[in-house]
């Protein structure tokens, strides 16, 4: 796939619409279409990287800045002291479904272990 045909490449660009919660000069934050928690917010870097892998291998302190966002957006959505997770699905295998790298922040809601 192509950056051009990267859903989240068109949604950083501002061709597709997106509920923006939060937004650096590296990365932005939106709610998720399909929630799966009270809290469902997507954290993008702009720049396009495939996975967390290929994020932490090509740019220091990008893969930081994501993470600090997701920080970010659940102290604002009220999750961060109750407590919330952040996930990072990698390949097919582990449900990565659009190939650029997010961070899904989740909370409002009891999370049990394992997930999935």
């Amino acid at each position: 796939m192509s950056e051009a045909d990267c859903l989240f490449c068109r949604i950083v660009a501002g061709e597709i619409p997106a509920d923006v919660v939060h937004e650096t000069e590296r990365t932005l934050a939106f709610r998720d279409v399909n929630p799966q928690a009270p809290t469902h917010v997507l954290v993008v870097p702009k720049d396009h990287y495939q996975d967390a892998a290929a994020l932490a291998a090509a740019d220091h302190g990008l893969a930081d800045e994501v993470l600090r966002t997701a920080h970010t957006v659940a102290e604002q959505e009220g999750v961060a002291e109750p407590g919330y997770r952040i996930v990072f699905n990698t390949g097919p295998g582990a449900g990565q479904t659009v190939f650029h790298v997010h961070g899904h922040v989740l909370g409002g809601r009891g999370l049990t272990w394992p997930p999935g």
